[in-house]
């Protein structure tokens, strides 16, 4: 079995077995899909002075901020951490002495709307548990910034289409943190399995979960946009829809907990069916309880098979012509330059918030027919 570990050595690959090169697939996703699929809106002021990179403020520094997101600035090349925001005086004292960030660039929740008068800070970036996203989405499109969202996007479709709104309405760019998006591994099983290199898809199975060991974390609390939908299903649902290039349009759904003493107002496991349009159902699980994490679509020459389908440390997939891995340095980093070149460039971005309303559409709906025992439509 061949590792595939260069751009070209994968377009070797994609000729030996008569597909369209990654190359192709990339700039049709981009002219094509870009605006079939994803729906991007990409609006900016024209009289905002161009820059070669953008100046990124965090707001919210809890783990993914702080061990995640902070350390991948060292390997951007089109923006850098400008700035941060925290309701904790202590942190903002630690990232101004960590990053060399300026008095100016630091701001609380109370002061965060003056980030409109500072030029250093081109872009807010959200994380903060998924029931705040809405409220400084809009409180950072308001001051004209450009907007990066996490996932979940938001606990609802309302949420989401508000968020929408106020982007296209102050007329900035926004972007859903959908770091595996833009790994070239998932755009190898999205061109693998959407181009029917190995023919129609008859079945897919997505599954992501891990065990969380928090007892008291936004996950666990309804009022915060807990419960493991919003975050592992997330992967689930978006595994089925990226190789299949399809929207689901119905769902039968089981959510439950093993945990009771822990998840008290949220489920911690959801097993759900996802029906698309051509035929092909999606067998989903999402879970806190349990460590597996696998992406399956059964072909007629074949099996695409990726595992894991989401981790930081590298994606691995298998197919009928042999396995496939494309290394990178940082998914995050990547996931940031993307989106700040698409910034400066004007041009469409890989998940905007229209990719991220479509996951919450189908999240609500399992929830419903997790709630109904019966099918229901997204």
């Amino acid at each position: 079995m061949k590792i595939i570990d260069s751009y070209s050595d994968q377009e070797n690959y994609a000729s030996a077995i008569g597909a369209t090169t990654r190359r192709d697939f990339l700039n049709q996703t981009a002219l094509f899909g870009a605006l079939a699929v994803f729906s991007p809106h990409v609006l900016l002021a024209a009289t905002r002075p161009q820059k070669d990179r953008l100046g990124i403020a965090l707001v919210g520094l809890g783990y993914y901020s702080t061990d995640v997101l902070a350390p991948a600035f060292a390997y951007t090349k089109n923006c850098y951490l400008a700035g941060v925001v925290t309701g904790t005086p202590a942190k903002a004292e630690a990232w101004k002495k960590k990053y060399n960030l300026a008095d100016k660039n630091i701001y609380n929740y109370q002061t965060f709307d003056q980030i409109a008068n500072n030029p250093d800070i081109d872009v807010v970036y959200v994380v903060l548990p998924p029931s705040m996203h809405r409220e400084y989405v809009e409180r950072a499109a308001k001051a004209g910034k450009q907007v990066w969202c996490e996932k979940p996007m938001a606990p609802t479709v309302a949420d989401c289409q508000a968020m929408i709104a106020a982007c296209k309405k102050n007329k900035v760019a926004l972007a859903i943190g959908y770091r595996c998006q833009h790994d070239p591994n998932v755009q190898e099983y999205m061109r693998l399995g959407r181009g029917k290199v190995f023919g129609e898809i008859k079945s897919v199975e997505s599954v992501a979960g891990y065990t969380e060991g928090r007892t008291d974390h936004w996950k666990q609390k309804r009022a915060m946009g807990g419960g493991v939908m919003g975050d592992m299903g997330v992967y689930a649902i978006q595994g089925a829809r990226l190789i299949t290039g399809e929207e689901p349009v119905a769902v039968t759904a089981k959510l439950y907990t093993n945990r009771p003493r822990i998840y008290t107002e949220v489920e911690e496991i959801a097993d759900y069916t996802l029906e698309f349009p051509s035929g092909i159902t999606a067998k989903c699980h999402s879970s806190y309880g349990d460590n597996q994490n696998f992406l399956r679509a059964t072909c007629e020459k074949g099996e695409i098979y990726v595992a894991p389908q989401q981790g930081y440390n590298g994606i691995k997939g298998r197919s009928p012509q042999g396995d496939w891995h494309f290394p990178i340095k940082n998914q995050q980093a990547l996931q940031m330059d993307d989106d700040a070149l698409a910034i400066l460039q004007k041009k469409p971005l890989i998940a905007p918030g229209e990719e991220g309303l479509r996951d919450i559409r189908v999240m609500e709906a399992v929830y419903r027919a997790g709630k109904s025992g019966k099918k229901e439509t997204v």
